[in-house]
């Protein structure tokens, strides 16, 4: 059975594909499937997908099927860019008012009730529809978009509408990191595809040190011709993503797990599992 790999429709997380052989991936069977984020996360449930950028949400909620690839993550110690909440009144007024939350992504949305019920005090009313910055905002108070439609959200800049920055709210509260999503693969996956995996590990560990050790410039390049805006400000947008998956990045998950299970938005505490391939056997 060869690898099902899935890949997220958004830029936040192309530093760890973007010098990928992805020709030479291929011709061992294995096959990249791009998906938005909640897409995503379904199909790694089901066993459709073997390994991908999940949201981590979903890797908190389905723990016990995966395992984590080591120091590989889309996270910040502060602001993301690109998970933003849009309000036509200030976050400390959303109390019984009304939110339109994405529905591409798991992660965000826990993110923003943890955020407004633990730190903000609030208790909005949600509605999960097809992110769409006008269709959201012309029938709710606020809306939650992320990747490329918050970013471009973003760039209205509209006078009006108040923006909070998910990473921001959370670091400014926590003073931890906030890990957006993970590179997970599936247990049984690993039974048979071991060594194809620890290449995919390296290779993507190296696509991390080398989009970052030109500034993300090359890959800008890509970025700029399928999004549009400014060189300067997507250099800005990467320089303040961490890829990482440090102690202190595992200690800012456990915590936000800790709270969406407080508030019972997750079912149970994940444990965190990684693919280690020396001790596959192999």
């Amino acid at each position: 059975m060869a690898l099902n790999i899935g890949e997220i429709k958004y830029t936040n997380i192309l530093p760890l594909f973007f010098y990928l052989n992805k020709k030479e991936i291929e011709k061992t069977g294995a096959q990249f499937i791009p998906q938005v984020p909640a897409e995503l996360n379904r199909r790694m449930a089901r066993g459709e997908i073997d390994l991908g950028g999940i949201s981590s949400f979903a890797y908190g909620e389905n723990s016990h099927q995966y395992s984590l690839f080591p120091n590989l993550s889309v996270s910040t110690y502060g602001k993301v860019g690109s998970i933003l909440l849009f309000s036509k009144i200030k976050i400390e007024e959303l109390d019984g008012r009304s939110i339109a939350l994405t529905s591409s992504s798991a992660t965000s949305v826990a993110l923003l009730k943890v955020i407004l019920k633990e730190f903000i005090g609030v208790n909005p009313y949600y509605e999960t529809m097809t992110p769409n910055y006008d269709e959201m905002l012309s029938s709710y108070d606020a809306c939650l978009l992320i990747g490329e439609d918050a970013i471009k959200g973003g760039w209205r800049q509209e006078k009006d509408i108040y923006v909070y920055d998910l990473g921001e709210l959370w670091y400014e509260n926590t003073n931890l990191p906030m890990t957006y999503a993970v590179m997970a693969v599936r247990n049984d996956a690993i039974k048979r595809e071991a060594p194809l995996l620890e290449k995919l590990l390296i290779q993507m560990t190296e696509s991390k040190g080398r989009t970052k050790a030109d500034g993300y410039q090359e890959m800008i390049e890509d970025v700029l011709h399928e999004h549009g805006g400014e060189s300067a400000f997507w250099s800005h947008y990467f320089q303040g993503i961490n890829y990482d998956l440090s102690e202190n990045h595992i200690k800012g998950l456990k915590l936000y797990f800790e709270l969406a299970y407080k508030h019972s938005f997750i079912q149970s505490l994940p444990e965190f599992t990684f693919f280690n391939y020396s001790l596959q056997g192999i």
